[in-house]
């Protein structure tokens, strides 16, 4: 056949380069010892190792998509779903026991295609609960279904924006991720172009705050991804805001609501509007209710110290401020009760002892004299947080002893803010006011 003897010495020529890079290897090993090489120098930007590396990933990300099933074939999953199930007599519940479950398979295969087999398997039957015919409700199944595949959609966009590759987001990639969820969000989609920017900003931080521990600039994909924080975001795709109370919107910081709070809050405590936060800035924020003690603290432990002004100033800037109001807002989370804890402990020792604890609520008590309030006296206020951690150590309350006591977050706020004191010395009244406005409605 013509051009088979070229085809051979084309072949033999390869794996001779192919055999003398692999003997080289084995050369180089031998000299290095035999500790194997665990670090790869990254190929550089724009070299043949880079394009092919971005192409294959392209190729890989572009596969998977083309797996996950679409809005139509969901619904038409839902279609079948509903007319191939039965009807439980005595809750009315559409349901469907292992041969529906084949069956329905087998139709939802001809009618969408391979790519919705895998959610048919005995396994995931097995997943949901069963009743006594051993039947499985749709409705979970069907909900079950929609959740994998938004997630996995979730993992291939932010893929696609991990210019590392590494499994990790950075602030810009989050904020670009974000920026392209605003026009499929109904509560979202109408925000004033102006504000899209500061918005991103904004709720990237919350994915950071809880998704990257130990403040390396950097989110863990699938923690993010395993995060209430993804969820509360994708709560905003309702169509109506009649559907949602002016305090969820409040409460959801991903909301436009909340969003704009932080921002006036910001802009309200910036007196000289240098587009940070001073100490007597801060010691404004919730009305004063703070003690000074703690703003003292907090820029200690989470503020750095400003490249401007002298070597000791010191000035939050907006990421830090944002960081201090998801902290106090999430103080019952392990991780806003781990950023108040640093503040707590004011020795850096990993725990308080019982002179801390008189010294954090000192300030405590002065503002709840200024507010004209009872005398109390601060060793019963101390011996009542000893009561309620029952830290492991009698000498002392670490922060496995506030997060294991289920009553970390109302202590930390007893201990920096006279509001938090007041909310947790009246809350048998507080309780009562609930339960009358409960029964008013």
């Amino acid at each position: 056949m013509p051009g088979l003897g070229n085809s051979s010495d084309t072949e033999l020529e390869t794996k001779r380069i192919l055999l003398e890079i692999f003997k080289e290897r084995q050369r180089k090993s031998a000299e290095a010892g035999s500790i194997p090489s665990f670090y790869k120098k990254k190929p550089e930007e724009g070299s043949i190792s880079s394009r092919v590396q971005r192409l294959a990933k392209y190729r890989f990300l572009k596969k998977q998509s083309e797996m996950l099933l679409n809005a139509d074939d969901l619904d038409a999953m839902w279609v079948c779903l509903r007319e191939n199930c039965v009807i439980d007599d005595a809750t009315g519940a559409e349901k469907m026991n292992y041969e529906d479950f084949c069956h329905i398979a087998t139709v939802c295969t001809e009618q969408i295609g391979q790519k919705c087999k895998r959610f048919f398997s005995p396994s995931n039957f097995m997943k949901f609960e069963k009743d006594d015919s051993g039947r499985i409700a749709i409705l979970p199944f069907y909900l079950y279904v929609m959740r994998t595949v938004s997630l996995t959609q979730a993992r291939i966009d932010m893929s696609e924006l991990d210019e590392d590759s590494d499994g990790f987001l950075q602030p810009h990639e989050m904020e670009a991720y974000i920026r392209g969820l605003i026009p499929n969000l109904a509560q979202l989609r109408d925000m004033p172009t102006a504000f899209v920017q500061m918005f991103c900003r904004i709720a990237a931080r919350k994915f950071f705050f809880f998704c990257d521990p130990h403040k390396r600039g950097k989110a863990c994909i699938k923690k993010v991804l395993l995060s209430n924080c993804l969820q509360e975001l994708m709560e905003l795709h309702q169509e109506s805001e009649e559907e949602v109370t002016d305090v969820e919107q409040a409460e959801n910081w991903f909301s436009l609501t909340s969003a704009q709070r932080i921002c006036d809050m910001f802009l309200a405590l910036d007196k000289d509007t240098n587009s940070t936060l001073s100490k007597q800035e801060l010691k404004e924020y919730a009305d004063g209710t703070l003690t000074e003690i703690f703003i003292e603290r907090v820029f200690d432990e989470h503020v750095r110290r400003s490249k401007v002004g002298g070597g000791n100033s010191r000035e939050m800037d907006f990421e830090s401020f944002l960081d201090f109001v998801l902290a106090l807002e999430n103080k019952d989370t392990p991780e806003g009760l781990t950023y108040l804890f640093r503040c707590l402990d004011l020795n850096g020792r990993g725990f308080l002892t019982t002179a801390d604890i008189h010294t954090l609520f000192r300030d405590v008590h002065q503002k709840w004299i200024e507010g004209g309030n009872y005398e109390l006296c601060i060793e019963d206020v101390r011996d009542e947080i000893w009561d309620m951690v029952k830290p492991a150590d009698p000498l002392r309350i670490s922060l496995s002893d506030l997060l294991s006591c289920k009553q970390g977050g109302t202590i930390a706020s007893m201990l920096v803010d006279v509001r938090g004191f007041w909310a947790h010395d009246n809350r048998e009244n507080l309780l009562q006011e609930e339960e009358e406005q409960v029964e008013e409605t």
